[in-house]
């Protein structure tokens, strides 16, 4: 089961499953337009997933989950680990 994070919106998760499920590097443009968010909420929420270490920023507008990301995804740490300091 995943932790419930304060800060965290059901969007991330989506994003994250996305990223994941298709195994690419993509752009907030290119997520959003596949589960159905608005490209500009969807780059909010990367860069917020980003400072939290859930996806790392490859380039100037790419994305992919990292190994944190995928352990959050399958249930594996716990809410604190993933507390950003200016939520």
């Amino acid at each position: 089961m995943r932790p419930r994070v304060d800060w965290m919106t059901q969007a991330d998760e989506r994003i994250m499953e996305f990223l994941r499920e298709k195994d690419i590097v993509a752009s907030p443009s290119v997520i959003a337009a596949n589960i159905n968010y608005t490209g500009e909420y969807i780059s909010r929420r990367c860069r917020k997933l980003a400072d939290a270490g859930l996806l790392q920023r490859v380039d100037a507008s790419n994305y992919r989950v990292t190994g944190l990301g995928e352990r959050f995804l399958d249930g594996e740490i716990r809410a604190d680990e993933l507390e950003l300091d200016n939520q």
